[in-house]
This record gives structure tokens, sequence and C-alpha cells, in this order.
């Protein structure tokens, strides 16, 4: 009978300990809190931020990431990369936006952007600076207010939704 609880103990410690590996170093849930992915995520949805892979390659543009706001890192925003490290980043008043001096073709913003913030002047990345924003552009706290994100902000890349149920699968860029 002893044997048999110390192995009960023993399996429920390794479960334990593997649930805490998986959620520190592999992939965790999280959820959309609010609008401004919106309409490629939708106010609480439930992703899996991959925290893996970016140990193995770098962040590229578009790709939907999981970001601490501040170095508190007690809240979790999702936004999407638009520029990467060392570029120039700008948004002129009828709300393009330009990388490097050109205007990046994208279709993620859900509108014209009417407030450029930190973006109105030209803004250079670092060697580690991400620019990272919603695609409900008037609708997201993103670098526009909080300036660049550094790489050691970025949780992971969300990459599955398993929350709603109907809406299950991959995130694509």
């Amino acid at each position: 009978m002893k044997k048999e609880i110390l192995s009960w103990i023993g399996c429920f410690a390794i479960a334990i300990l593997a649930a805490l590996f998986i959620v520190t170093f592999v992939g965790q849930r999280v959820q959309v809190d609010g609008h401004s992915m919106e309409d490629t995520l939708q106010d609480r949805d439930n992703l899996i931020c991959d925290k893996l892979s970016y140990r193995f390659s770098d962040p590229e543009r578009f790709d939907i990431v999981v970001i601490y706001p501040d170095e508190q890192k007690d809240k979790r925003w999702i936004k999407r990369i638009i520029g990467l490290p060392g570029e120039t980043v700008r948004i002129d008043e009828e709300g393009n936006i330009y990388i490097n001096g050109e205007i990046l073709d994208e279709h993620y913003g859900k509108e014209v952007i009417q407030d450029p913030g930190l973006a109105a002047q030209e803004i250079t990345l670092g060697e580690d600076e991400y620019w990272c924003m919603g695609d409900n552009r008037n609708h997201s706290s993103d670098s526009r207010v909080i300036g660049p994100v550094p790489r050691s902000r970025i949780l992971g890349k969300a990459f599955i939704r398993i929350y709603p149920f109907s809406k299950f699968g991959l995130i694509h860029k």
C-alpha cells in the first residue's frame, strides 16, 4: 500500500513538472482581451502561444505575437509585427505605413489609420526591436503608443486558435 501511494505521488510530481516545463518553455494558452486584432482575432478567442520557435529563429513581418507592453510583464497584448530590427517606420497623414521609405504592402488594417502616434515621425528600430500594431488600427494600443517592442518582451508567436471551437485552427499570416 505504501509503495502504491509513493508511486502515485511520484507520477503526480512528474506530471506537475512536465506541465510547468511546457508552460514555461514550449507553449501557453492566452486569451484575446479586446477588439484590437479584429477581424483576424476576436475578443475572448483563446490561442496557444508558441514560445519555442523564436528560440531558434527570428520573428518575421506579419507574425501575430504575444508581447508584454511594459517591463512589469503583468499584461499581455496580441499584435502583428509590422517593422523589423534596423528598419525605419513612419505613418503619414493619410494613414499609410512606410518601411524604409516605401509604402508597406499589407491588407491587415481594418481601416485607415487616423492617429499615427509616435510614428508620425520616422522611427529607426534598434537591432532587437520590433514595431507591432493591432489589425483594428484605430482601436489598438500598440507601438504607436508604447514605442518599439524589444525582443525580450515578445513572449511568442500565436499559432493556433483553440476556442471558440467553431473557429479552431491554425492562425495564418
